[in-house]
């Protein structure tokens, strides 16, 4: 009888998969992202499709198990995202947002999960993130629920950073389509980028607010928010090496597993 290596990925398991799973008392990953325009070079689902790659590493690295990515996010923003001047770019209210995280931990409580960690890829989430957590919290009162929430990039550190960028980090407002996640797409996903798109555009002029009606002259052309020339396959296989190794240590630490 041929025997198969546990999948770590829900979308892949069977339900006995997932029941036998449930016995060790897995973290659950839930990688959240959108679906939003990352330049002519990028598909538009980096931003969920990044998360779903480091939670696999990161689950098969401490024995957890990932639940299918939310993918679709907050509204993408002029300085961070590009804004709604592309099409393809699909944002949700934030109440929305918040209203799905709630659920899907909600339902992996019902589940029997104890322990979820979301990692996610689009920098305007975060706080409607923050907002469905508290929420699933809540209405998990007193079923020793722990949550864990971060977003990828916030690991990096200054000696990775400096390797990745010989000269400055622009900072991650400004690394929408650009250096960052060119360089881990041709590591988790090489066959999805155009490397002869690859653009080198100057950064993004916009002053520092927001202003509605949003502003096109704000945003490159491209899309990407500085150039994304000198990406890599070595700088996306440095970071994605060093994201496995901090955030699997964190995850460890935070829900003792180690203990």
């Amino acid at each position: 009888m041929t025997q198969h290596a546990r999948p770590v990925l829900m979308t892949e398991m069977t339900w006995p998969d997932y029941a036998e799973a449930l016995k060790g008392d897995p973290v659950v990953f839930l990688p959240t992202g959108t679906l939003e325009q990352h330049g002519p070079h990028l598909p538009m689902g980096v931003d969920h499709m990044l998360p779903l790659a480091i939670c696999a590493d990161v689950a098969r690295a401490v024995g957890g198990v990932v639940a299918a990515p939310v993918c679709y996010g907050y509204k993408s923003l002029p300085r961070s995202g590009g804004g709604p001047f592309f099409p393809g770019s699909v944002g949700l209210d934030g109440g929305t947002l918040s209203a799905t995280v709630r659920d899907v931990i909600r339902e992996l409580v019902r589940h029997g999960i104890r322990r979820v960690c979301v990692i996610d890829g689009h920098f305007e989430n975060r706080w409607f993130l923050n907002e469905g957590i508290d929420l699933a919290m809540r209405d998990a009162a007193g079923r020793d629920l722990h949550v864990m929430c971060l977003q990828h990039w916030d690991f990096l550190t200054p000696d990775t950073l400096a390797q990745v960028f010989p000269g400055e980090y622009p900072g991650i407002e400004l690394e929408h389509a650009a250096v960052l996640e060119t360089s881990l797409m041709l590591h988790f996903h090489p066959d999805l980028v155009r490397e002869d798109l690859i653009p080198d555009n100057a950064p993004a002029d916009a002053p520092p607010y927001d202003f509605w009606p949003a502003r096109r002259a704000w945003v490159p052309e491209e899309g990407s928010l500085t150039t994304a020339r000198g990406a890599s396959r070595e700088k996306g296989a440095l970071m994605a090496a060093q994201y496995r190794r901090d955030i699997s240590a964190a995850v460890r630490r935070e829900f003792g597993l180690d203990a």
